[in-house]
């Protein structure tokens, strides 16, 4: 298992903006674009290069706090 994915990332709709957002809100605020499957893509590069700037600044990485919704019985 890689280190970006203890954090939780997804891709969303924003009528907003009129694209799709990847947003991984532990580590950046997100990005944007036409098309959902290469805004994941791109998505998970740059939580890689975020985590390898840290290791390489010899900093910590951040906890992951944001966890996808769980059903509860």
């Amino acid at each position: 298992m890689k280190l970006s994915d203890r954090y939780h990332k997804w891709v969303e709709w924003s009528d907003e903006d009129q694209a799709y957002q990847g947003k991984c809100p532990d580590l950046i605020t997100g990005i944007h674009g036409d098309d959902p499957v290469t805004v994941y893509s791109e998505l998970e590069q740059v939580v890689d290069e975020v985590l390898e700037a840290l290791t390489k600044e010899g900093r910590e990485a951040p906890p992951a706090r944001v966890r996808a919704m769980v059903e509860v019985e």
